[in-house]
């Protein structure tokens, strides 16, 4: 009766913690679109793109840094890893480092850190 009693205990916690938390009905925030990792490395690639060629056509600086903090914004939807995580992080710290160089009129230097971080978020392929 005593293993009885047990087994009928264990059988009831298991069905209990089965039935809040798991992977087949976890979904994200009500409203908020999921991105495959892939889908955000190649929207942030394009949307360096779109800030190098705002540069290359002298744009304002608050019109670069808009579509700068755009594609900075954008990695952050990018969740897969610790690895990646961190690498996410030198993505954005590149482009802060552009975003600064557009305030100082510095596009030289601004393409220099777009570039560093297209090549880095392009990197992150690699980990996935």
């Amino acid at each position: 009766m005593k293993i009885l009693k047990s087994a009928a205990i264990a059988f009831s916690l298991t069905v209990a913690m089965g039935s809040f938390s798991t992977a087949a009905v976890a979904e994200s925030d009500p409203g908020r679109v999921s991105h495959s990792p892939g889908d955000v490395i190649k929207e942030v690639s394009s949307r360096i793109d779109a800030a190098e060629a705002a540069i290359d056509n002298g744009a304002s600086p608050d019109d670069i840094n808009a579509l700068i903090k755009k594609a900075r914004d954008f990695t952050k939807e990018l969740n897969a890893n610790d690895k990646v995580a961190r690498e996410t992080a030198k993505v954005r710290d590149h482009m802060k480092l552009a975003e600064k160089s557009v305030k100082e009129a510095n596009s030289t230097e601004a393409k220099a850190h777009l570039q560093k971080a297209k090549e880095s978020n392009e990197g992150l392929k690699k980990l996935l």
